[in-house]
Formats: C-alpha cells, sequence, structure tokens
C-alpha cells in the first residue's frame, strides 16, 4: 500500500469527506454538519488519511478538559481493512495523551458488529447499552479507554 499521510481536513476535502460519510453511515452528517464541527466547534477536530492525495477516511473528536469523545470515524470502503482506520485513531490517542487527556469515550450502533469489534481491539470496553439512542430507535454501545500510548 503506498503511503497514508494524516493531516487536519480542510474545506477543500468536503466533497471527498461527504462521499465517505454517504458509503459508511445509516444517518450521515450533512456537510453543514462536518462544516460547523470544523469552522465553529472549538473543542472538534478533524483528520484526515491521505493516499495519492486522496482523502481516504477521517475522523471528527471532540476535547473537553481531561475527556475526549470520537464522534465520526470513517474509512472509505474501498480502502477498509488497511489499518488506515487504526492510524486515525493512533493519531487521536496521541493528541488526547499529549493534552494530558485521561478517557476516550464513543457511541457506536448495536448492530455495528465489524465497529465493536475495531474499538475492542484497540482497548475500548463495553461501559453500557443508550436505549433508543438513535434517531431509528436503535440502541448505542457507549464505549471507553483510558489514554495511555501502545496501550
Amino acid at each position: 500500500m503506498n503511503i497514508v499521510e494524516i493531516r487536519e481536513l480542510v474545506e477543500s476535502d468536503l466533497d471527498r469527506v461527504m462521499e465517505i460519510e454517504n458509503l459508511c453511515f445509516v444517518a450521515p452528517w450533512s456537510r453543514d454538519d462536518i462544516l460547523r464541527e470544523l469552522n465553529n466547534n472549538q473543542f472538534a477536530t478533524l483528520l484526515v488519511a491521505v493516499i495519492n492525495n486522496e482523502v481516504v477516511g477521517y475522523v471528527d473528536y471532540w476535547i473537553t478538559f481531561d475527556s475526549a469523545t470520537i464522534c465520526q470515524i470513517a474509512i472509505h470502503p474501498d480502502f477498509q481493512r488497511k489499518s488506515i482506520g487504526s492510524m486515525l485513531l493512533e493519531e487521536v490517542i496521541k493528541d488526547c495523551y499529549a493534552k494530558k487527556v485521561l478517557n476516550i469515550t464513543l457511541e457506536v450502533r448495536e448492530s455495528n458488529v465489524k465497529g465493536i469489534n475495531f474499538y475492542t481491539k484497540h482497548d475500548f470496553n463495553k461501559c453500557i447499552v443508550k436505549p433508543n439512542y438513535y434517531s431509528n430507535g436503535e440502541n448505542a454501545i457507549y464505549m471507553m479507554r483510558g489514554v495511555e500510548l501502545n496501550g
């Protein structure tokens, strides 16, 4: 595989990010949602994974005080299972470690077995089920991990 570059998301990445969003999520965010995260959310960090100048994945996460929340992480289906999601997640963990964040949390659809397995592989633990969390009534699994490098 070619070299993967991880960098901050810029507005010119939005068309490709929207394509990935629509391919990967049951209830994708709108372009305005992502623009709001990028331009108006002081807690949000958005990173993209790029191969040969093409965005192949992205992550949006918030850091508030000593806690972080992963809002979205997605890899274009053509590039899944190539460790790109793991690379993005490692960048999140490194940033959180540098900023003295203690825990990273997220919600994942109960039906998203692939996502749950990905997070479990990266030391996230299932904490609770949030009933009817999503707009279609689906439950969310709330997951958390501590912030330690290589852990």
